[in-house]
C-alpha cells in the first residue's frame, strides 16, 4: 500500500486486518463505550501472547467546556497538540492503552497493538509506542479512507453505524 501518512518513524510498519479480526472487534467495542472524543472516538489494545494486556480510548472532558485552538486556527491533523489540552497525547488511545498495561502489571515488550478509529498514529504515539517496545501496530483494512476526515468517503460521525 503506497499510504502518504502525516508522519511515518523509519524502520517500522503498520499491518492492517478486516473488521472481523476479534482484536479489532474489541477496540471498536472499547472505544464506542469508553471514548470520550465522540466526534473521532478511537480504542486501541495492547494484545500480548493472544491476550489483551492494555486498553485505552481516547478523549478530554476539556472539549464540553472549551474551543479547541487547533480547530479555531485550522490547524491539520497530527500538529499543535500543545495547544490544546484535550488535543495532548496524553489523552490519545495508543499511549493510554499502553499505561493501562503497565497499570496492571503488564510488560508491552513484543506486544502488538490494534488501534481502532483512526488511519495513522502521531509522532507522540509512535514515540510512546516505540519506549513501550511495540512490536507491530494494525489499523483496520481501508482505515485511510473511512477515517481520514479529507477523504470523501470516510465515516465520520457514523463510525459505529458504518463500520461493521
Amino acid at each position: 500500500m503506497n499510504i502518504q501518512y502525516p508522519y511515518f518513524p523509519e524502520d517500522h510498519s503498520i499491518l492492517y486486518v478486516e473488521m472481523d479480526n476479534s482484536s479489532m472487534q474489541e477496540a471498536k467495542a472499547y472505544a464506542k463505550e469508553h471514548s470520550i472524543d465522540k466526534h473521532q472516538p478511537t480504542g486501541a489494545l495492547v494484545v500480548k501472547d493472544g491476550k489483551v494486556i492494555g486498553r485505552g480510548a481516547n478523549g478530554s472532558e476539556y472539549h464540553k467546556t472549551h474551543e479547541c485552538e487547533r480547530v479555531k486556527r485550522g490547524i491539520p491533523t497530527g500538529q499543535g497538540y500543545e495547544l490544546c489540552e484535550g488535543c495532548h497525547p496524553k489523552n490519545h488511545s495508543e499511549p493510554r492503552a499502553i499505561a493501562d498495561a503497565r497499570k496492571n502489571g503488564h510488560d508491552s515488550r513484543g506486544a502488538d497493538l490494534y488501534l481502532w478509529g483512526h488511519w495513522w498514529c502521531c509522532e507522540p504515539c509512535w514515540t510512546a509506542m516505540i519506549a513501550a517496545s511495540i512490536k507491530d501496530v494494525y489499523l483496520l483494512e481501508g482505515s485511510e479512507k473511512l477515517f481520514n476526515k479529507a477523504h470523501p468517503e470516510n465515516v465520520i460521525g457514523r463510525q459505529f453505524a458504518d463500520v461493521q
